[in-house]
């Protein structure tokens, strides 16, 4: 399984072009290979391709508009088949739990038109998905892998997300085993009552080798670093920590 960066991570360095394409070097200089592209400034495919290619750099997964997503959805594989990214993401839902139906009945058809297209769409948790329960008690996560086929939707785990949700990590990776080609690695540090985001292996938490290994046996290829609060400290330091701990558990 081969490390990425989140570029949501570097999202205050991203706000132009010029910042966006340091970044990039940035992130290849720490020894990364592939990157999400998300949160960033506005872009040209062509110019994103450019860009990866000139820093040995691959795009696995993007967190993409979601008006872009339903309503412009040829653009949109076309878009990311100009810097070969192989997953189109969503990062949450519109409207949160309430907007479900709604999000069900118009991300279907796209769905199966990116499937169609060679292409995954991947959809990404937040704690909310499993804090939602329906009727017959089950969380909301669990009712979208039964109202989606596995052409239709796969799933970018967010470990920090599961744990915050009251689930345990390695069990919902076995539950979707074959269905996370791409996930977030973000760790949870608990210091008193406080909550906190952690760069990865930081935490007090998880246990990332086994996390990895349910990973692996799953079919997961890439894992993108992600902390989206860094609590003062510097971002790209923090990815640095991470991609230097996950490469001493074995992860390239």
């Amino acid at each position: 399984m081969k490390i990425g960066a989140q570029l949501f991570t570097l999202r205050d360095f991203c706000k132009t072009l010029d910042g966006f394409s340091e970044t990039l070097k940035k992130v290849a200089d720490i020894g990364y290979t592939t990157v999400q592209v998300s949160g960033t400034c506005a872009y040209e495919p062509e110019w994103l391709a450019e860009e990866l290619k000139k820093n040995s750099l691959t795009c696995g997964i993007t967190h993409f508009d979601y008006n872009r997503i339903i309503n412009d959805t040829e653009n949109t594989i076309k878009a990311h088949k100009i810097f070969s990214c192989p997953v189109i993401g969503l990062g949450s839902m519109p409207g949160g739990p309430a907007g479900y139906e709604k999000f069900k009945s118009e991300i279907k058809i796209p769905a199966q038109k990116i499937h169609d297209a060679g292409l995954q769409f991947s959809y990404h948790n937040h704690n909310f998905e499993y804090l939602t329960k329906l009727e017959d008690g089950r969380p909301l996560m669990h009712h979208m892998s039964d109202d989606f086929t596995p052409e239709e939707m796969c799933f970018t785990l967010d470990t920090y997300w599961v744990k915050a949700g009251g689930y345990d990590v390695v069990d919902e990776i076995k539950r979707l085993a074959g269905r996370i080609p791409v996930v977030h690695y973000k760790d949870m540090l608990i210091d008193g009552d406080k909550q906190l985001m952690s760069w990865v292996g930081g935490g007090n938490t998880m246990d990332f080798e086994k996390i990895t290994e349910a990973f692996v046996q799953s079919g997961t290829r890439l894992a993108y670093i992600e902390q989206d609060n860094c609590n003062g400290e510097d971002p790209f330091v923090c990815l640095k920590k991470s991609y230097e701990y996950l490469k001493s558990i074995g992860l390239d």
